[in-house]
């Protein structure tokens, strides 16, 4: 049996990091993954990197040059006649993609000397000394052996699953989930998704780009509830307006088939309606991953959904072992995960690890993007805090200008007294990049003064967020 100091089970986002991080500090580390590919190896990076945030970018990216060719080039003076997708040679570059990347992350494994078990880990026992004894059990039906290592601390980063709902189950033909629409060979002719979150919004968009009529049923009457009601309320025109038939207030009751066709039935207020469909997509958010971890054999303590409850340093109610990333509460972000991996990592090695779960930025990569950080308006109102608005609309800027992306705006909310930035929202070009500016920003306690008085390289979208803080104090320069 192998000893570490360290073992982490699994290696998506969270888990990986922190077992890379474990090893900068010098410990021993192995972690467990159960994820694999066609020819039984492990796939490292979870799902984030093989059927989540990777993919579904590079999706987004190939299906963005499409949509410009046809709808924006000839702004541009660029001609372009007969331009078609190759949905399979989308595919292979999103699968090329995300093996490069995964490949990478071995060849980090091997780098720090982390050793990869292959298969499901649980926790099963302490021995006489207090380390704990993980068994790692084939995960797949190829010729393993079940194995048992111990250690001395556990870092569960188990990640989390799509969710199921009883009306539509999930067939992974007619009717996926996120994987299963991440590898489409052909472009539906009629999707519908439901949910209208981030994963629904960003299918939606990718097949919606090329061709397909995509509906999306959302059960909540508001639409993107997390995001400031100014920036979501435009995002939902812009998104309607690009092809998206967004239908707020639905609740799906069922489905049914009619020869190739996916037969969904839903209500709304005008009461029971169906439509047929070529694909379903099922999109209601995730769910946390621990099922496969037997905690109740082992003591581990889950909440009433299945989250494993854990204090602020991210520790279970089992000494030594930790949990992190979407088993966890609080959003499920894969940069959440990674810094918790690193802030578990350090205080494993008894440093101070830190997380400022108030800085953590939100991204929806539909074009424009949305991205935020801290507390929006309408939060900001039931909480009593008084605040000023600075905003700046990006049709205003000149590199907007100059490139055609125009859409959109950075709003910048303060304290009124203390001028402390309490929340940035941006609906526009490249907000997932602008975005970090906010977070750093907050981060150190900063003003909307101190971001009005540092200066942004022109001509540059970052210049937006420049004018917003400059419109917190009413002196904009560029409106």
């Amino acid at each position: 049996m192998q000893n570490y100091d360290v073992i982490v089970i699994g290696a998506g986002p969270g888990g990986y990091v922190a077992a890379i991080r474990c090893a900068q500090l010098g410990l021993s580390v192995a972690c467990v993954e159960s994820w694999s590919k066609e020819n039984g190896k492990p796939a490292l990076g979870g799902t984030c990197l093989n059927v989540g945030c990777i993919p579904s970018k590079a999706l987004l990216e190939s299906t963005h040059h499409y949509s410009y060719i046809k709808n924006d080039a000839a702004d541009h003076g660029i001609n372009v006649s007969g331009a078609s997708m190759d949905v399979n040679k989308m595919i292979a570059r999103k699968d090329k993609t995300v093996h490069i990347l995964t490949q990478g992350i071995a060849g980090l494994f091997r780098k720090n000397n982390i050793d990869v078990l292959h298969g499901r880990g649980r926790i099963t026992a302490q021995d006489n000394s207090g380390r704990y004894l993980v068994e790692v059990a084939p995960s797949s039906t190829a010729d393993e052996e079940t194995i048992t290592a111990s250690a001395k601390h556990i870092i569960i980063a188990t990640g989390s699953e799509p969710s199921k709902i009883p009306p539509a189950k999930v067939d992974n033909d007619r009717i996926v989930d996120s994987t299963g629409a991440l590898a489409f060979n052909e472009i539906p002719r009629k999707l519908c998704i439901i949910g209208a979150g981030v994963i629904g919004l960003e299918l939606g968009s990718v097949w919606n780009r090329l061709g397909s009529e995509v509906i999306i049923l959302e059960a909540l009457d508001t639409f993107l509830g997390p995001v400031d009601n100014q920036l979501s309320d435009e995002a939902y025109k812009i998104l309607s307006k690009q092809g998206l038939d967004i239908r707020l207030g639905t609740k799906v009751t069922g489905t049914g088939s009619n020869n190739q066709e996916v037969i969904v039935i839903y209500e709304d207020s005008e009461g029971k309606q169906q439509i047929s469909v070529d694909k379903l997509i099922v999109a209601v958010g995730r769910s946390p991953n621990t099922e496969g971890l037997d905690a109740e054999a082992c003591g581990l303590t889950l909440d009433e959904r299945g989250f494993i409850e854990v204090d602020g340093q991210c520790q279970t109610n089992l000494p030594n072992v930790y949990a992190i990333g979407d088993v966890v509460r609080g959003p499920m972000l894969a940069h959440k995960a990674s810094e918790e991996g690193v802030a578990v990592a350090e205080r494993i090695a008894g440093q101070p690890g830190h997380i400022n779960y108030q800085t953590i930025p939100w991204v929806i990569y539909t074009w424009p993007e949305i991205a935020w950080v801290g507390m929006t308006e309408q939060a900001l109102e039931e909480s009593g805090i008084e605040y000023n608005i600075g905003t700046f609309p990006f049709v205003a800027n000149s590199r907007a200008r100059a490139t055609g992306d125009t859409t959109g705006m950075v709003k910048i909310l303060a304290d009124r007294q203390s001028d402390k930035i309490l929340g940035v929202h941006i609906l526009g070009p490249n907000a997932s990049e602008l975005i970090a500016e906010a977070v750093l920003a907050m981060e150190f306690d900063a003003s909307s003064e101190d971001i009005a008085r540092t200066i942004h390289g022109h001509p540059s979208l970052s210049e937006a967020m420049h004018e917003a803080a400059l419109d917190v104090d009413n002196r904009a320069i560029h409106i």
